[in-house]
């Protein structure tokens, strides 16, 4: 793959178009590290970008992909050599800074990480924004207080790149794992990764009461709206809520009974500005305790040139787990 990937906007303000192009004829933008991209992946916030359904994209032109592993060409940040192995996840970048759709990348230095030892680049963008997202995720609720021995645990939309790590984290760390999923045929799937039960997300998509059973010690929710407004009605006493996506709504038509009855934490999860202590932490849990089986069933591989018909079958839910794209 040679060239990139390019949304432009025209003159009249609205139109987008896009097209490949040489990334010599696009400006790289400021940054004091230059990379050679190896692998990318498709992220929801990416599908956004190249459908146009949401405005995720915020400088014209740009090239999309808010992930990336690569190569160092070229660095004056002391932290970075020459050929050192790096990887991006966030910081804007797909959005306001030129991403990973290209052959090559130039960043701030700020944003890279060394790429994880024991992880190829391939994996880390099998794992990508989902998987280090979901590892954050797994944080939040370890650092508030919920172990395995507090009770089960929830993860929405778990047939996602999100869910799909949540679920095989949670269950490499012990915890009882119920996913929720309107693919109900991903059933299999989901019981490999390590969930011990599978619901349907229907019992989660209706208005429900402010206060409901008390089923699960925690969750990792990825949809938001009237799911999370439901999830929150069912934790128990002191459990935590991790909050990480709003694939069904931004809305949150819940109450303060949850908070101020039953003391439930809803526990915001950002993945784009979190400081290099936590993205290191999210890396090591990965590495650490990822199923390398789990991994490869989450993963499916793709040409880069097929984004556009890829990336409305994503919004959809049609794709299932991770996708790799090979840049080199």
């Amino acid at each position: 793959m040679s060239k990139a990937y390019v949304i432009e906007l025209g003159e009249d303000g609205k139109t987008r178009t896009a097209t490949w192009r040489n990334p010599a004829e696009v400006d790289l933008m400021d940054g004091n590290v230059t990379v050679r991209v190896h692998h990318t992946t498709m992220n929801y916030k990416d599908a956004l970008a190249i459908t146009g359904k949401s405005p995720v994209v915020r400088r014209y032109p740009m090239i999309p992909g808010i992930d990336f592993a690569g190569e160092v060409t070229a660095s004056d940040d002391p932290r970075f050599s020459v050929g050192d192995s790096v990887i991006l996840n966030g910081w804007g970048v797909g959005e306001t800074h030129l991403g990973g759709y290209s052959p090559i990348a130039r960043i701030s230095g700020d944003w890279l990480l060394h790429q994880p030892k024991g992880l190829s680049g391939a994996e880390c963008m099998a794992i990508g924004t989902a998987g280090y997202t979901a590892a954050l995720c797994v944080l939040r609720l370890q650092d508030l207080g919920i172990g395995p021995d507090r009770g089960k645990v929830l993860v929405t939309g778990a047939s996602g790149g999100v869910g799909s790590f949540a679920v095989s984290l949670l269950a490499a760390l012990g915890y009882d794992v119920v996913a929720s999923t309107g693919r109900l045929e991903e059933s299999d799937y989901l019981i490999k990764l390590g969930a011990t039960e599978v619901i349907d997300r229907r019992e989660f998509s209706e208005p429900g009461r402010p206060l409901g059973k008390e089923r699960f010690a925690g969750a990792i929710d990825a949809v938001g709206g009237q799911t999370l407004a439901n999830v929150l009605s069912q934790i128990a006493y002191g459990g935590v809520v991790a909050a990480c996506g709003l694939a069904q709504s931004h809305d949150l038509p819940t109450t303060v009974m949850p908070f101020i009855l039953r003391s439930v934490t809803l526990a915001g999860v950002d993945s784009v500005k979190a400081e290099r202590s936590i993205r290191e932490r999210a890396w090591a849990l990965l590495t650490e305790r990822l199923d390398r089986a789990a991994l490869v069933a989450i993963t499916q591989t793709a040409q880069l040139e097929a984004i556009e018909t890829i990336a409305p079958m994503l919004l959809d839910g049609r794709i299932r787990g991770r996708l790799v794209f090979d840049v080199s």
